[in-house]
């Protein structure tokens, strides 16, 4: 596991360790979940089980009616 050092305001600090104490974990931990929900890259597991939760819901080609062509999009790798 990696180690990190991280500089923080005394305000920042000060809320930080209030908000691990609330959670009971650790502030190293609390960070590190912090951390890793801001990284991640796919949608959480609540959200997929939406799909199709809306039988009426339109699809996608009758969402775009009236806006034209999409335009070419950047990759993301």
């Amino acid at each position: 596991m990696a180690h990190l050092t991280i500089y923080l305001s005394d305000d920042v600090e000060r809320r930080v360790r209030k908000a691990a104490k609330s959670a009971g974990i650790s502030v190293s931990k609390w960070v590190a979940e912090r951390v890793a929900r801001s990284v991640e890259t796919s949608w959480p597991p609540e959200f997929l089980a939406l799909a199709g939760a809306f039988p009426d819901f339109p699809d996608a080609d009758e969402l775009r009616k009236g806006y034209g062509e999409d335009v070419p999009r950047e990759s993301l790798d």
